[in-house]
């Protein structure tokens, strides 16, 4: 029963990684898409659309990506490749650009805690090196899906944030993204009696990048807000 259970975590793992992203990001953001984008009660700034799009494509690129690893086919896993290339650099870029753009359009129309950015900006970070590392590693399969895999997975902070209370207390969500990683850990000491160089030192990174985003957020350190609020002004409209 072991050897069975240690040949499916081997064989589609990652596959259903992937599966399970997808199913967190539908689950987070399905309870908020109509209300907060295809029927607002005000226009949102077109950027913001965008920035939905990219991240609805790569989650889903991510999967077929990974089924297409799973089959066999890289050859047009490959040639796919290139295209996640140009949208996982343009994704960072047009996130933390659409995090500026909405706090400045929430606090045109009421208090808004600028603060919070850390944790934007601290996802993207996450995502901006395991994704650098991911490509530079892309001929090393065994670095490379693991640091697809944490990528992906620090992109779901925005829809663990948006599932009841009851699953997902305020302020826990990095919580679920750090127990998604760690699937990818119990896969490794199952399969291969070992955790991977990566997770080893991938996940304390990610945790401490949480830990530095928490703090900025909930302490708001004045040096940090005096900067953030610089940002924001230069951003803000004419």
């Amino acid at each position: 029963m072991f050897t069975v259970i240690q040949n499916g975590l081997a064989r589609y793992f990652y596959f259903a990684m992937s599966l399970l992203i997808v199913a967190v990001v539908v689950a987070g953001f399905g309870r908020t898409i109509d209300a907060g984008l295809l029927h607002p009660d005000a226009p949102r700034p077109a950027l913001l659309y965008v920035h939905v799009t990219l991240c609805a494509a790569w989650v889903l690129l991510f999967a077929l990506q990974s089924g297409l690893a799973r089959t066999g086919r890289m050859a047009l896993h490959r040639r796919l490749g290139v295209s996640a290339a140009v949208l996982g650099g343009a994704l960072p870029i047009v996130g933390v650009a659409t995090a500026i753009v909405m706090h400045n359009w929430r606090s045109a129309r009421g208090p808004s805690n600028p603060a919070f950015l850390s944790v934007s900006l601290n996802d993207m970070l996450t995502f901006s090196i395991a994704f650098g590392l991911a490509i530079y590693w892309r001929r090393r399969p065994e670095l490379h899906r693991r640091l697809m895999l944490i990528a992906s997975c620090a992109l779901t902070v925005a829809a663990f944030a948006r599932l009841p209370a009851y699953l997902v207390p305020h302020r826990w969500w990095y919580a679920y993204v750090d127990l998604l990683i760690l699937l990818g850990v119990a896969r490794d000491l199952l399969v291969e009696r070992r955790v991977h160089a990566v997770y080893r030192y991938g996940l304390p990174c990610v945790m401490a990048g949480q830990a530095g985003a928490l703090y900025l957020y909930l302490a708001a350190p004045p040096a940090w807000l005096s900067l953030l609020h610089s940002v924001l002004r230069a951003a803000a409209p004419a």
